[in-house]
Formats: structure tokens, C-alpha cells, sequence
């Protein structure tokens, strides 16, 4: 039995193919191990910041690919269609980390009723939450639309929710104003519902292409596209959240806003072409904000489950937005996935539309 795993060039994303992988067969799978088909999964610029970042935060070794290759990690479902695991049956299904690929062989460890992880060997070295796997059949919240915007946007909701926490804790560093860039992307989408929720003024910057889609947010109180932004008062204190990780704007920003840039963090990197420091600036120092270590601290104050509660109310009032504000777009096959791939690699993708691939046929 051969699995169909879709894998890019690690030096050059441009280039990319389709390979066939041989799995175990059914009666020959190791202990406790699982044959998972892998049935549909999101892809969002996310995805490319995975394949980017691949070796300095170990995305690349998750799953593995031939010499010079990777395989880009994605959140999606699957169904597991073997198993020689006595407590997980045949026919269960499970949302969480999968590759780019028709197939994945889980070897599993920490079953409960509510999930399992992946112990491969190779994978002991990322982060726990990439190897945790929820069980969800009969979940109605993993089903249908619902499942699909879980798997496109919950996984960049949680580092929305972590940074309107971390400002929230710090009484957002006496701002009242709090500036994205990249407004039009998922996570600043998110973190901008929970900071007007909270009653703060969220302006959005944005390129002049989707200041349109911005704009239909409902989250966002002014849309300013880039070559704008100097035209905002300079005289209120203001917070800045750089989901773009450009250099040119943020120095811009910090000189237009002098000291009532009160606090000034680095989330994402949206902008891909990489830009040199830019040196000292005036106002807050900008600070990446690593949402790890933010985890953990609120894992140690919150407790058990802390965490977990917190971001489910948060996403409960999230949720009914993106019937409004998102389109899904459904493709299966190796061609419909390289083009969404390369689409999305090439900024092609509407910042409405959110993309479920198979390479099922």
C-alpha cells in the first residue's frame, strides 16, 4: 500500500511534486501504531510561515521527506482505517497535525478518551501541541463547516487569544489605540475581535488590495493602508502588533508615533522577503512576542485546563463570525493542491476565501 505525500524544496518553495511513500500494511502495523487516512485538510499563509521557519523551528523533521525535501505540516482530519492499538478502534476520527499527504502511521501513546499523541521518535523534539491528536467522532463542533473553520483558523485563533491576553494582563502598556499590520490575516482577524470585544480601538493596516475586505470586518474601527499610515494623530498612545515583520513599516510607525508608541510587539511574518534591523527607534523597544512561553506561565497561574476553557468561550464567541466574513473552498487532488499551494505561496489567495484540500481523489 502506497501513500501520495505532496513535498516542497526546502532551499526553493517554488518547486514542488508529489511522490508515493510505502506504508505497512494492516496486519503488519507496529504495536499500538495506527494507519490514519488522511481525509481533508486547511492551508492558509500560515502554512507557508511553517514551511519558511522549517529549520529554525523544526517544522521540516515532524514529518519526514526525501534529502533536500519537506513536508509542510497542516491541521486537518483523518480516519484511522488500521489499528493495533486495543483502545482506539478502526473508524475513529481524529483532528491535529498531519502532513501534506493521503496518509500517516501514528504510533500512539498517552490515549485517553478525548485524545492520543504521536511518540514517534522523530517528533519528540517539537512542541506537544503539534503532536496531540483530538478524537472527534460524533463531536458536532468538528463537524461539517464547523470542522473546517476549526481546522483554518482555531490553530491561529490560540496565538490571537494568547497575545490579546498578554496585552490584556499589562493593561495593553496604557494604550487604548492598538495598531495590526497584516489586518487581513486570520490571526490579526482574531486577535482584533478580542481586543474590541475589550472595548480598545483596533485599527487595521493593510494593503490598498484588501482594504475592502478589512473594511467589512466587524472588528475593525479604521482601516489605514500603508502608504497612509503617517496620516493618523501622532498625539494618542498607542499599541502596535506587527503580524507583517516589516522592517520599514515598523520603523515608519515608531517615528511617526515617538514616545506614545507604548508598547510595539512582533507576532507573524507575513511579508516573506527578509529586511535588515532596523536599529534603535524611538518609543517601546519592540519585542517578538514567543506565545510558548506565554503558555506556560498561564499553564502554571491557570491550572489544569486553564487554558483550554479560557480560549473555548473565546473561540464560542468567535465562531459565529466566520459564517459572515469566510468562504470555504473545497479541492481534492494532487493538481488542485499544488495549485492551492502555490497560490497561497504567491499571495493569490482572497483573504475571504479559506482553502480545505484532499489529496484523496
Amino acid at each position: 500500500m502506497t501513500a501520495t505525500d505532496f513535498i516542497v524544496a526546502r532551499d526553493n518553495l517554488e518547486t514542488c511534486k508529489t511522490i508515493a511513500t510505502r506504508l505497512p500494511a494492516a496486519d503488519a502495523l507496529p504495536q499500538d501504531a495506527l494507519l490514519v487516512r488522511v481525509e481533508r485538510f486547511a492551508f492558509t499563509a500560515n502554512n507557508i510561515t511553517y514551511a519558511v521557519m522549517g529549520d529554525e523551528l523544526k517544522y521540516w523533521q515532524i514529518f519526514p521527506a526525501p534529502e533536500g525535501f519537506g513536508n509542510i505540516p497542516v491541521w486537518g482530519f483523518g480516519e484511522v482505517i488500521a489499528s493495533n492499538h486495543p483502545n482506539v478502534p478502526v473508524g475513529e476520527r481524529l483532528f491535529g497535525y498531519f502532513p501534506m499527504s493521503t496518509h500517516l502511521v501514528i504510533e500512539a501513546t498517552d490515549v485517553s478518551k478525548r485524545g492520543l499523541c504521536d511518540g514517534a521518535a522523530h517528533r519528540r523534539g517539537v512542541s506537544p501541541v503539534y503532536n496531540a491528536y483530538a478524537r472527534i467522532s460524533g463531536d458536532p463542533v468538528y463537524a461539517g463547516r464547523q470542522g473546517d473553520f476549526q481546522a483554518l483558523l482555531r490553530p491561529l485563533f490560540m496565538l490571537s487569544f494568547l497575545v490579546d491576553d498578554f496585552l490584556a494582563e499589562n493593561d495593553d502598556f496604557g494604550a487604548r489605540t492598538v495598531l495590526l499590520s497584516s489586518a487581513s490575516s486570520k490571526t490579526a482577524f482574531g486577535l482584533a475581535h478580542l481586543l474590541h470585544t475589550r472595548g480598545r480601538r483596533v485599527i487595521g493596516l493593510t494593503s490598498a488590495g484588501n482594504s475592502g475586505f478589512v473594511g467589512s470586518l466587524p472588528c475593525y474601527d479604521e482601516v489605514v493602508t500603508y502608504d497612509r499610515v503617517t496620516s493618523l494623530p501622532s498625539d494618542i498612545p498607542v499599541a502596535f502588533v506587527d503580524m507583517a515583520g516589516s522592517s520599514a513599516l515598523r520603523a515608519t510607525l515608531h517615528r511617526h508615533f515617538g514616545d506614545q508608541m507604548k508598547c510595539s510587539v512582533r507576532v507573524g511574518l507575513t511579508h516573506r522577503a527578509t529586511e535588515p534591523d532596523e536599529g534603535a527607534l524611538p518609543g517601546a523597544k519592540p519585542r517578538w512576542f514567543f506565545a510558548p512561553d506565554h503558555i506556560r506561565k498561564r499553564a502554571k497561574e491557570w491550572g489544569p485546563g486553564g487554558i483550554e476553557q479560557r480560549l473555548g468561550a473565546a473561540w464560542a464567541g468567535f465562531a459565529p463570525l466566520l459564517e459572515q466574513c469566510l468562504t470555504v473552498i473545497e479541492s481534492r487532488g494532487p493538481e488542485a493542491v499544488r495549485q492551492a499551494y502555490l497560490d497561497t505561496l504567491n499571495g493569490r489567495i482572497p483573504p475571504e476565501q479559506g482553502h480545505m484540500l484532499s489529496l484523496l481523489g
